[in-house]
């Protein structure tokens, strides 16, 4: 039983796992909210179904991302299939962007034609329902996407976030709906998701867009990257540092300078021990060291 709890555990801890949950909580979202807009005949509502039904395909996409980048280096692929995740993470993004476009026509042609919005209460409970279940999962998403390193996740999350904020505007506008009887409001607060969407959209596309073009790691992780060098006794100095992100892998290769005076296998050891502690604190690192001896001065 306790092996049971512990693969249980390993499970909702996995970026896998992270990503089945949420398509199916997305698919719940997408029930419910179809059959509130099919109720009330709210715009709003019906723009936070079609933003769910995006977040779910944006699910499916990043999960497959994910699976694909966990497959191990081939003979075709001798570099590992990180980039996968990246790929899925711009496709995701292109999605929330498609969708912000077509809830912001929606929203302009119900601004126009001033349809009715019926049995708002139910609208409001439905929503706050969806409210819930959203930021809980991508609260869940994020963490786990912080804890595994993964784009694709961390898209995915991001999506559900940004659908849980516009489903707070939705509900706001149905209560003024119901508060002051003009339903111009559930068009205006259509108008704000479609905004809050396409934020999303664009910051998700340029973030997939920098891994696919092998941007360098943060500052901060090169930081650490140089202090583990220069801390370690043997080093005499170091040059033409360059890392690089693939989905959740490090890329990181440099020419360390030592002793001239070390064996082979002396040096051997200090690289495997430089390559140890970088990958304690940078989980995913892939290291290449070349190593050149310090240059007598004559």
């Amino acid at each position: 039983m306790k092996a049971d709890s512990g693969n249980t555990a390993g499970f909702f801890k996995s970026k896998e796992g992270a990503g089945i949950v949420a398509m199916a909580a997305t698919g719940l979202l997408i029930v419910m909210k179809l059959a509130g807009s099919a109720i009330t005949g709210s715009i709003s509502i019906r723009a936070d179904a079609i933003h769910s039904i995006i977040d779910f395909s944006g699910a499916v996409i990043g999960f497959t991302g994910i699976k694909i980048a966990s497959r191990p280096p081939d003979k075709g692929h001798a570099f590992g299939h990180g980039k996968a995740e990246s790929i899925a993470g711009a496709i995701i993004g292109t999605f929330i962007l498609a969708a912000s476009l077509f809830i912001g026509y929606e929203a302009v042609s119900r601004l126009v034609s001033a349809s009715p919005v019926n049995m708002v209460e139910a609208g409001i409970y439905i929503t706050i329902t969806a409210i819930a279940v959203n930021m809980l999962v991508s609260w869940y998403g994020l963490k786990i996407a912080r804890d595994t390193d993964s784009i694709a996740l961390e898209a995915t999350s991001r999506d559900l976030l940004a659908d849980s904020l516009s489903s707070v505007a939705v509900l706001v506008g149905l209560i003024l709906v119901r508060l002051t009887g003009n339903n111009i409001f559930d068009s205006i607060v259509a108008l704000l998701v479609s905004v809050v969407i396409l934020r999303t959209a664009l910051i998700t596309v340029f973030k997939s867009l920098n891994s696919l073009m092998d941007n360098r790691l943060p500052p901060r992780e090169e930081e650490i990257i140089r202090s583990v060098i220069t801390g370690h006794q043997q080093t005499v100095s170091f040059h033409d540092l360059r890392t690089r992100k693939s989905g959740s892998e490090r890329h990181i290769d440099l020419h360390l300078e030592l002793p001239a005076n070390l064996t082979v296998l002396q040096a051997h050891r200090v690289c495997d021990e430089l390559e140890a502690k970088i990958q304690s604190k940078l989980p995913g690192s892939n290291i290449v060291i070349h190593i050149e001896p310090r240059q007598q001065k004559s």
